[in-house]
């Protein structure tokens, strides 16, 4: 699970509010409904999904979302699975009461141990679930994504290969320019 938490909260801290969604989704499937984990996931979608709406002015939206997400994430530690869940829900109960903070400020970083995560800290793993998030948020071609990876992993080296990874970021950081 860590390196598609890791994904999507750099997904979402780089302003791809609909597309972190992606990176925990299929996890979040396979998981049994109401479980800790469950809930976790469920209400971080809920969460980006809500400053997604905000972001573009659906309202009622985001209000909806963030009252769904807040509940999903009620009874959680504040530091579930070393995120800052406690600053999820704090916004989430705001943004509920006045969608439209979103048009003053830029939604909270999400954390993991206590760090913003950016594409920059994404070990290779994470970053090629982040390139697939990214991928198919904005319409390219999946299979010669896949193939790419599965090329990249292949032919790992023992020194773990920073040229793919340096390949795989500068792939994230321009996707995130178009």
């Amino acid at each position: 699970m860590d390196a598609h938490l890791r994904a999507g909260v750099a997904v979402y801290n780089e302003g791809e509010y609909h597309g972190a969604h992606d990176a925990w989704e299929e996890l979040w499937l396979d998981l049994a409904a109401g479980t800790d984990d469950e809930r976790f996931l469920h209400g971080l979608i809920q969460f980006t999904a809500a400053v997604f709406h905000a972001r573009y002015g659906n309202w009622a939206g985001a209000v909806g979302l963030a009252d769904s997400g807040r509940e999903y994430l009620r009874d959680l530690p504040g530091d579930y699975r070393r995120v800052n869940v406690d600053a999820a829900r704090s916004y989430l109960a705001a943004l509920e009461a006045d969608p439209e903070r979103i048009e003053r400020a830029r939604p909270p970083a999400l954390r993991v141990d206590g760090d913003a995560l950016l594409y920059d800290d994404l070990s290779f793993d994470a970053a090629v679930i982040a390139a697939g998030v990214l991928a198919a948020e904005h319409g390219y071609d999946e299979s010669r994504r896949e193939e790419a990876a599965s090329f990249a992993l292949a032919n790992l080296g023992d020194d773990g290969a920073p040229g793919f990874e340096t390949l795989v970021v500068e792939f994230l950081r321009g996707s995130a320019e178009h």
